[in-house]
């Protein structure tokens, strides 16, 4: 991997990755939006930003040069996985700028018959980039680093049919993770606290992502609107 690669990696030890997304329904969905979001997680300390779909990741890339995780959600007829799940997905994120490209790294079925192995292969070989496995269990995390992800992260546990019984953030896998894998385990789901965040990192995360509890305003204010209601109901 070439040094710079290693920088990038190196340059998320201890920090705050933001994920800066927004629903499609939402006036933040815009690519000026989201980018005005990431711009202002970046200047106050965040070492990098997690971006979804190409035109995002191109507008975030034009303003900044924090690393950014890119990542393209497609849902694909009769498949669970949805988080980059084609090198054709990988190649329009590595394009619009994306340092680390996310992927579905978990056990389950793929779309037209690519690995999980062949992905990063491509990934690595073609485009050049890093590869950050969202995954949702220790077996698909080891899994992952056998593949040649460069990162792991917690980032599927509670959203899967094998985990879905279970509550993010998965500071149990995180702690599996970073006791039996050799590559970056970053810790990243139902952060929802600056306190929550610190027991991530000293549990031996890597980084820690963040999203909704940040970024979230449509379910935020969503969340508080229901409490609301309930109180003057009862």
């Amino acid at each position: 991997m070439p040094t710079s690669k290693h920088s990038v990696i190196q340059s998320l030890h201890q920090g705050l990755i933001v994920s800066c997304q927004a629903p499609i329904d939402s006036p933040l969905h815009e690519p000026v939006a989201i980018t005005a979001i990431a711009q202002a997680a970046i200047n106050q300390g965040a070492v990098g930003v997690r971006i979804d779909t190409p035109d995002h990741v191109k507008a975030v890339r034009q303003r900044s040069i924090a690393p950014i995780v890119g990542l393209w959600k497609q849902q694909l007829a009769g498949y669970k996985v949805y988080i980059t799940p084609q090198f054709d997905h990988a190649a329009a994120i590595a394009q619009a700028g994306a340092d680390i490209i996310a992927i579905d790294a978990t056990l389950r079925n793929r779309p037209g018959g690519e690995t999980v192995t062949t992905l990063i292969e491509r990934i690595h070989g073609e485009l050049g980039k890093l590869v950050m496995a969202d995954v949702d269990t220790i077996e698909a995390a080891i899994a992952a680093e056998v593949a040649g992800a460069d990162i792991v992260a917690t980032t599927l546990y509670g959203y899967t049919a094998h985990t879905n019984h279970l509550a993010p953030p998965g500071f149990d896998l995180l702690t599996q993770m970073v006791r039996r894998l050799h590559i970056p385990a970053i810790c990243e789901g139902g952060i929802s606290s600056p306190q929550m965040a610190r027991q991530a990192l000293d549990l031996g995360a890597y980084a820690v992502v963040v999203g909704t509890a940040i970024t979230g305003i449509d379910y935020q204010v969503k969340t508080y609107q229901q409490a609301i209601r309930t109180s003057l109901t009862n």
